[in-house]
């Protein structure tokens, strides 16, 4: 839709992913970014943080499930999603107004980890959010060794067929 904001955000977990369900049982991940901007002081000669961002996200679904198997607090991050403003009142009475995220896409920061990515088992549907994840071993060279996945090598990849293309 033209009328949502779309964001990028890049940070930390703040703590693990809580997953968690619906009443009708759709899974959500519930989580918190940390993003601090980094600033160069040309008076200081020195790069020095500014103020942190800390953003409410929401993962729904299979993307929700995969987020809470995969990460943990610490990870650093890519996220993007739509920004959401809720209000609600406290039960004091008092009026509030939370700006959330509630996120399309997420993965590492492989700027500043390795990550080894197991595809989902093809269940139907398509862009991979079907199926089970496994994924989320940053820096874990031997099991990167060892994956099976696609990609591992030049002569891998989408063959056709009922596979799904590799992006």
């Amino acid at each position: 839709m033209a009328s949502e904001t779309i964001i990028t955000v890049v940070g930390n977990l703040t703590a693990d992913p809580e997953l968690r369900f619906t009443p009708n049982g759709d899974p959500v991940a519930n989580f918190t970014i940390a993003s601090t901007p980094r600033m160069f002081d040309r008076q200081s000669n020195e790069f020095k943080d500014g103020a942190t961002l800390f953003l409410r996200c929401s993962a729904w679904k299979k993307l929700g499930e995969n987020i809470a198997e995969s990460l943990q607090r610490g990870s650093n991050v890519v996220a993007q999603g739509r920004l959401k403003q809720r209000d609600f009142e406290t039960k004091e009475g008092e009026k509030r107004t939370v700006v959330e995220l509630d996120v399309d896409e997420l993965g590492p920061n492989l700027r500043r980890a390795t990550a080894v990515v197991t595809k989902n088992q093809s269940g139907g549907g398509f862009g991979g959010q079907q199926g089970q994840q496994q994924g989320g071993n940053f820096g874990n060279q031997q099991q990167a060794q060892q994956s099976s996945g696609w990609g591992n090598n030049a002569s891998q990849g989408f063959s056709g067929g009922n596979d799904e293309p590799p992006f």
